[in-house]
C-alpha cells in the first residue's frame, strides 16, 4: 500500500514539475509567427473561419485563432512548439509542422469528411428512402419543433454589432484575355485565382462595399432597427452607373441567410429551408456523424433535395444534442441540375456560437455566388459575408430607439475621413490586400481615357442615352418609330445632368411625322429641393411642362416609351389616335419610409386624330363634330411601398419586388370654367399590389384596382379607357387581347393574378426537365359600366355625351361592359432560352365584338435567375 501511495505521489510531483518547467520555458522562450492560408484540398478555395491552434500549448493569446473571410491565419507562438492544427466542420483536422524561423508561412490543405455519404448512397439503392422510422427525419423534426426559440425572433431583446462585406469581380479569365492589346494600360488591375481548378485564370476585383451597423430587435410589437455608423464602397462615376441602385441589386442577389427561415430568398427566387416546418416531404435526411471532440455534442445531418431541378439545397447541418437541437453550423450548396438560370456555382456557410445563455446565435453568415452564361466561360464572382458581434439578450431599449424607418444613416455621410479611420481601426474581419486594392484601383481605372469611353458606350447601350457633356442626348430606341396617323416618325431629344446642376433639370424632344406632316415638341423643367438629382430616392421636386405629341387612348405603359420601335408593329385597326397639348405643373416628395405624396395642375387641350371622332347626335338624330376638348384638371396622390427596393435606371426605376405590398391612391378633379375647362368631374382611384410567395410552389403577383368617376354627361375622353394592347408583346398591366378604345366606364373593379411556377410541374417531366422550362399562368378581369348619365345609349342623356366608336365599315367598336366582366387568361412558358416568356392568351368573353381575337400568342422578354 506503501508502495502504491509513493508512486503515485512520484508521478504526481513529475507531472508537476514538467508543466512548471514548461510553463516558465514558454514564458521565456522566443516566439515565432506563421502565417499563411487554410484551403481546401480538392477545389483549393479558401476556408473561412476555421479553427488554426498550436498543439500541446495552452489555451492562452496567440494559440488559438480564426481564419478570416479569406481563409487566412496568423499565429505567434513560442518555438518550443513544431505543430499547429487545423480544424473546422465537415472537414478532417489537419496537422502541419513549423520550424523554428522567426517568421514563415504555412499553407494548410484539408480534406472534406466523407464519413458514410457513400455507404448511404448504396442503401438507398438498396431499400426505398422512407421518412417513416428514419432517425434522421426524426431529429429535423426536433429541429423544426424548437427553432422558434432558437431563433432571433426567439428573445423578447435583442441587440449586436454587424459588419457586412460585398465583394465582387470578373472570374474564370484565361491568360489569353487579359493579355489582350486593349487591355495593356489595365494589367494592374488583375490577379491570379488561386482558387481556380486549372492552371493559368485571373479574376478582376471590380467592387466591394462594408457597411457596419448597431442593431436592436424588440420582438413585441416586432421591430429591427439597424442603425448605420459607417459605410464605404468603391464607386464609379454616377453619370455612367447608379451606385445607390447597383448595391439594392448586389443586396438582393446576395440576400442575408436565415437558416430558420422556412424560406430564403437568394437571386431573386426563393429556396425552401432544410429546417422548413415542410422540410420532410421534399428533402431527404441522413445522419452521417457525431462529432464528440465539441461540447455540446453535434450531429452532422446530410441532406438532399428529392427531386433535383426543384429550388432546393444540399449539404450538412450541424446540430446540438444539448436538448435546444439547435443548429450550430451550416454548409449549403444546390444541386447541379437545379432549374436556376446563370449561376455557376453557390456556396453558403453559416457559423453560430453560444452566448451567456447556451443559446446559439449566428456569428457569421458566408455566401459565394459564381454567375456565368456558360459553365467554363467567363463570369462574375461575388462574395457577401455578414460578422455578429457583441451579442447581448434581454436588454429592453427606450421606445424612441426602435421608432422611424427599419434603417437610418446615424452618421455624417460627407465626412469620408472619419468613415473611413472607422472602418481601419474597427473592422472586425481584416480585409485582403487584394480587396484592399479595389478601392485604389477603382479610382484609378475612372481616370484612364479608355475605361472612361468605354463605360460611355456601355451607358448608351444599356440605358439610350449618349453622355454629351453636361447633358445626355437619347432615348435612341425612340429615335424612329412609325404609326398610321404619323407614318414615319423620327424624334430627337435630351436631358441635362448632375454636371450642369445639381437642382434644376431639363429635358426635351422634338418630333415630326412625315404623313400627317406635323411637328411635336415636348420641354420639361424640374427644380429639386433637396440638392439631389430628381430620379434618385428620396424625391423632391417641382416641375413644369409642355407637351404637344399624339397619344393612343387607353394605351398605358410602364418602363417603356410610347414611341419606342419595337411597338410600331400591332395587330388590327389601330388608327384612333388624339393630339394632345398639355401644360402641366407637378410636385412630389418621397420619405424615407417610402410613402410618396404628389399633386399636378394640367390644362389639356385634345384634338381627335385618324379615325377616332368627337360626336353628339340628338334626339333629331342629327349629329355634330367636335374638333377640340378642353380639361382643367388638379389631382392628388399617395403611394405607399413600404420597404420597397429597385434599380434605378436613367429615366424609369425597375423593381426589386418583395413580399411587401404597395397601395396607391389617387384623386384628380375636372373643374369646369377654369383655363376652358369644359367639365366638372370627380376621379378616385385606389390599387393594391402584393407579391405571394408559395415556397417550392413558386409565386404569384396580385394587382387589385378600383375606380369611380363621379359627375355626369362626361365624353369618353375624361372616364377610364381601359388598359388595351394590341402589340404582339405580353404586357403585364394591360388586357393583351383587348382593342384599344373598346371598353370604357366611370366605375370598375379589377384584378390580375400572374402566377409562376418555376418549373415545379415540368421539373419532374423526364427529358423535358432538361430544358428547364418554367410554367406561368395568368388571369385577369375587369367589371364595370357606365351610368346613365354618362351612357350613350340612355335615351336621356345619350344625346349629351360623344357616341361610340365605329369601324370604317360603319360598326360599333367600343363598349361598356354588361351583365359579365371582361376576362381573359394565358398559358405560357417562360425561360426559353433563360430570356423569353411566350404565352397562349384566351379571350373568354365579348367576342361578339367587332375585331375581337380569340385568342392569341404574345412574347415577353424575361430576365430572370
Amino acid at each position: 500500500m506503501r508502495a502504491k501511495i509513493n508512486a503515485t505521489t512520484f508521478i504526481t510531483k513529475l507531472f508537476f514539475s514538467i508543466t512548471l518547467v514548461l510553463t516558465v520555458s514558454m514564458a521565456f522562450a522566443q516566439n515565432k509567427t506563421v502565417t499563411g492560408t487554410v484551403r481546401d484540398a480538392k477545389t483549393k478555395n479558401p476556408i473561412p473561419y476555421a479553427t488554426v491552434a498550436v498543439v500541446g500549448a495552452p489555451a492562452s493569446a496567440g494559440t488559438t485563432t480564426s481564419t478570416n473571410a479569406n481563409g487566412e491565419y496568423k499565429l505567434v507562438f513560442p518555438t518550443s512548439y513544431v505543430k499547429i492544427r487545423a480544424s473546422y466542420i465537415g472537414y478532417d483536422s489537419k496537422d502541419a509542422f513549423v520550424t523554428n524561423d522567426a517568421t514563415q508561412t504555412k499553407e494548410i490543405l484539408m480534406d472534406q469528411q466523407d464519413n458514410m455519404l457513400e455507404e448511404v448512397v448504396v442503401k438507398a439503392k438498396k431499400k426505398k428512402y422512407s421518412n417513416k422510422d428514419n432517425p434522421a427525419v426524426a431529429l429535423i423534426r426536433k429541429v423544426i419543433e424548437n427553432k422558434e426559440k432558437n431563433r432571433l425572433s426567439g428573445q423578447q431583446y435583442a441587440e449586436f454589432d454587424q459588419y457586412e462585406k460585398m465583394s465582387l469581380g470578373l472570374s474564370n479569365l484565361s491568360e489569353k484575355f487579359v493579355n489582350k492589346k486593349i487591355f495593356k494600360n489595365y494589367q494592374f488591375l488583375f490577379e491570379t485565382d488561386d482558387s481556380a481548378k486549372t492552371a493559368n485564370k485571373y479574376v478582376l476585383p471590380a467592387f466591394i462595399e462594408e457597411k457596419m451597423s448597431k442593431v436592436y430587435y424588440r420582438k413585441d410589437p416586432s421591430k429591427t432597427k439597424q442603425y448605420i455608423l459607417g459605410d464605404q464602397r468603391a464607386q464609379f462615376d454616377p453619370r455612367f452607373i447608379d451606385n445607390d441602385g447597383l448595391t439594392a441589386y448586389f443586396n438582393k442577389l446576395y440576400e442575408q441567410v436565415d437558416i430558420y427561415d422556412n424560406n430564403i430568398s437568394l437571386v431573386t427566387n426563393q429556396f425552401l429551408s432544410p429546417i422548413a416546418n415542410s422540410a420532410p416531404t421534399f428533402y431527404k435526411f441522413y445522419i452521417t456523424d457525431t462529432i464528440k471532440t465539441v461540447q455540446p455534442w453535434l450531429v452532422e445531418l446530410s441532406f438532399f433535395p428529392r427531386n433535383k431541378a426543384d429550388m432546393l439545397f444540399k449539404g450538412q447541418l450541424y446540430v446540438t444534442l444539448d436538448g435546444n437541437y439547435a443548429v450550430q453550423g451550416a454548409n449549403m450548396t444546390v444541386a447541379d441540375d437545379i432549374n436556376l438560370n446563370f449561376v455557376r456555382d453557390l456556396q453558403i456557410q453559416l457559423k453560430f456560437e453560444k452566448d451567456s445563455k447556451s443559446r446559439f446565435y449566428l456569428k457569421t453568415s458566408t455566401l459565394g455566388i459564381d454567375f456565368s452564361l456558360t459553365e467554363k466561360g467567363m463570369g462574375i464572382r461575388g462574395s457577401r459575408t455578414v460578422d455578429y458581434n457583441n451579442y447581448k439578450v434581454g436588454i429592453q431599449q427606450p421606445d424612441s430607439t426602435y421608432d422611424g424607418p427599419s434603417t437610418v444613416i446615424a452618421y455624417n455621410v460627407e465626412n469620408k475621413k472619419a468613415t473611413k479611420s472607422l472602418f481601419e481601426t474597427q473592422r472586425p474581419l481584416a480585409l485582403a490586400q487584394n480587396e484592399l486594392n479595389i478601392y485604389h484601383n477603382i479610382d484609378t481605372l475612372q481616370k484612364i481615357p479608355s475605361f472612361r469611353s468605354f463605360m460611355d458606350i456601355a451607358a448608351l447601350l444599356l440605358s439610350g442615352y449618349k453622355q454629351a457633356g453636361p447633358v445626355e442626348i437619347g432615348p435612341v430606341n425612340t429615335f424612329y418609330s412609325f404609326n398610321p396617323v404619323e407614318g414615319f416618325r423620327l424624334r430627337v431629344g435630351g436631358r441635362t445632368t448632375e454636371s450642369l446642376s445639381k437642382r434644376f433639370y431639363a429635358e426635351t424632344y422634338a418630333a415630326y411625322g412625315f404623313k400627317d406632316q406635323k411637328w411635336k415638341y415636348f420641354f420639361s423643367g424640374t427644380y429639386a429641393f433637396n440638392n439631389k438629382s430628381v430620379y434618385s430616392f428620396p424625391m423632391h421636386y417641382i416641375r413644369a411642362s409642355y407637351k404637344k405629341d399624339t397619344k393612343i387612348p387607353g394605351q398605358k405603359l410602364e418602363f417603356i416609351q410610347e414611341d419606342n420601335f419595337l411597338l410600331s408593329f400591332k395587330r388590327g385597326d389601330n388608327d384612333r389616335y388624339i393630339y394632345e397639348t398639355n401644360y402641366g405643373l407637378e410636385y412630389k416628395k418621397e420619405f424615407l419610409n417610402h410613402l410618396a405624396i404628389g399633386a399636378a395642375f394640367n390644362i389639356n387641350r385634345q384634338t381627335p386624330a385618324g379615325s377616332l371622332t368627337y360626336q353628339m347626335v340628338d334626339a333629331n338624330n342629327e349629329s355634330r363634330l367636335f374638333n377640340e376638348l378642353n380639361s382643367t384638371e388638379v389631382s392628388v396622390n399617395f403611394r405607399y411601398a413600404p420597404h420597397e427596393e429597385f434599380y434605378q435606371g436613367k429615366i424609369y426605376r425597375t423593381p426589386i419586388f418583395n413580399q411587401y405590398p404597395i397601395f396607391t391612391f389617387n384623386y384628380t378633379a375636372g373643374i369646369k370654367g377654369l383655363a376652358k375647362g369644359e367639365y366638372n368631374y370627380h376621379n378616385f382611384n385606389v390599387g393594391a399590389f402584393k407579391r405571394f410567395y408559395f415556397s417550392q410552389f413558386g409565386f404569384a403577383d396580385v394587382t387589385a384596382e378600383g375606380n369611380y368617376i363621379a359627375g355626369k354627361e362626361i365624353p369618353f375622353p375624361f372616364l377610364t379607357i381601359h388598359r388595351a394592347n394590341q402589340t404582339y408583346a405580353y404586357q403585364l398591366n394591360s388586357y393583351n387581347l383587348m382593342n384599344f378604345l373598346e371598353f370604357v366606364s366611370d366605375h370598375n373593379a379589377s384584378l390580375n393574378v400572374q402566377y409562376y411556377m418555376n418549373g415545379f410541374l415540368l421539373n419532374k417531366i423526364p427529358l423535358i426537365k432538361k430544358l428547364k422550362l418554367r410554367e406561368v399562368f395568368s388571369f385577369k378581369g375587369v367589371y364595370g359600366g357606365l351610368r346613365k348619365e354618362n351612357n350613350p345609349d340612355d335615351p336621356n342623356y345619350g344625346s349629351k355625351v360623344f357616341t361610340w366608336q365605329h369601324n370604317a365599315d360603319g360598326v360599333q367598336s367600343s363598349y361598356t361592359f354588361g351583365s359579365e366582366p371582361y376576362m381573359e387568361a394565358s398559358i405560357g412558358l417562360s425561360n426559353i432560352f433563360k430570356i423569353l416568356r411566350v404565352d397562349y392568351v384566351k379571350r373568354l368573353n365579348y367576342l361578339d365584338h367587332v375585331d375581337a381575337p380569340a385568342w392569341g400568342i404574345r412574347a415577353r422578354v424575361r430576365f430572370d435567375f
